[in-house]
């Protein structure tokens, strides 16, 4: 039998083969199927990107235009899964409540006919459409309140918006939330995408590949970073407390939320447009001093430990934009997952082509031939 050599987490192992996005984490280069990520936060817009991703291809004026009608009239969730979410615990996560919500439109739209171009196309649909109405309908119930009806005139960032916060959103806060979904639409093999890739080599439905994704994304060391990253902002509460901390930090050896990604060993390229997203919303809407204080902890950080390729992720600034939107900090991974379900359903769609089940091996460390104790000698 071949022995294999051992990588913790799969570290550096190739698990597919995939044309949806690409990382140069040495050189800083995102893209989305061959297009640079600043190019399309600057020209696209978050459907339009995620057509992109899916279908392989930038849409046509007609082509984007139907898609967007599409989704923009599935908004609507079914009552009886409206009726679900109002019996959910005011204390729960909005990503518990997301994964549950998730997992249970496959009981209203799955029929897993996965060779059925007319059922993909669908599937795309109702999913890009219905998860922000489940994540902004949640916010809302845990309040005690109704869920807002989605606003057909308004486009796919807006009425997200709307809906969390019962008003029409300012045009420069729809138009950088829509760039922000940009941003998180997909990101390569990461925890999340592996976990709806091994789900979708089952041939099992749609749903349940979002589902089992949302699950993945709500670890604390995947999507739940820019909690964290607010958090530790606030706990260092001035510009003066940053160096201390940062040496406190490096002399026991714990992890600086935001800072270091796997992959990139130069700035991630999404932290710079989020930075510059940040200092837009603070023009118009005032300034956050905890902005001074990410600026002054990027700084200290690349002072210390720049030489190991340690520099701001995509976490460290995005917390700020929505924070200063009067987004809740739970709901910062939440929408994380609404942006992140285009890139989910690329590699779905990608997983159906050439699909073959998943079935890694592992590496044995138990003992052998033991003898069973009867249960009156233990």
């Amino acid at each position: 039998m071949m022995v294999c050599e051992y990588k913790p987490g799969l570290e550096g192992i190739p698990a597919a083969e995939s044309s949806v996005s690409f990382v140069d984490g040495q050189k800083g280069i995102l893209e989305y199927r061959g297009i640079r990520i600043e190019e399309l936060a600057a020209k696209s817009t978050f459907l339009e990107t995620a057509y992109l991703l899916i279908w392989n291809e930038l849409p046509t004026k007609e082509e984007l235009e139907k898609f967007e009608h599409e989704v923009r009239y599935h908004r609507r969730i079914k009552y009886r899964i409206r009726d679900m979410m109002k019996s959910f615990p005011e204390s729960g996560h909005p990503m518990d409540a997301l994964q549950a919500s998730a997992a249970a439109l496959g009981l209203f739209y799955s029929r897993r006919d996965l060779h059925n171009p007319v059922y993909i196309r669908g599937a795309v649909v109702q999913l890009l459409a219905t998860i922000p109405t489940m994540v902004a309908a949640f916010q809302l119930m845990r309040k005690g309140n109704d869920p807002v009806r989605p606003n057909d005139d308004l486009d796919y960032s807006a009425n997200f918006l709307y809906m969390l916060n019962e008003k029409e959103p300012d045009e420069l806060a729809a138009k950088i939330f829509d760039v922000c979904l940009i941003l998180h639409a997909e990101h390569t093999m990461n925890a999340s995408t592996f976990s709806a890739r091994v789900t979708a080599s089952t041939l099992t439905d749609p749903y349940a590949v979002v589902a089992s994704a949302v699950g993945t994304l709500g670890g604390p060391l995947h999507g739940g970073a820019n909690e964290e990253v607010i958090e530790m902002l606030e706990k260092i509460g001035t510009v003066k407390n940053v160096r201390p901390y940062i040496e406190d930090c490096i002399q026991r050896k714990s992890k600086i939320m935001g800072f270091g990604h796997r992959v990139y060993k130069v700035k991630d390229p999404r932290a710079t447009i989020l930075q510059d997203l940040a200092q837009q919303l603070f023009a118009k809407f005032g300034h956050d001093k905890y902005f001074d204080i990410a600026q002054e902890m990027e700084r200290v950080v690349e002072e210390k430990l720049g030489h190991k390729g340690i520099y701001p992720n995509v976490d460290f600034y995005s917390g700020l934009v929505y924070r200063k939107m009067g987004i809740p900090t739970d709901l910062f991974t939440p929408i994380f997952a609404i942006a992140r379900v285009a890139g989910w359903l690329a590699h779905w769609k990608e997983q159906l082509e050439e699909n073959r089940i998943f079935r890694p091996t592992q590496v044995y460390n138990g003992v052998h031939e033991a003898l069973y104790t009867p249960i009156e000698k233990r």
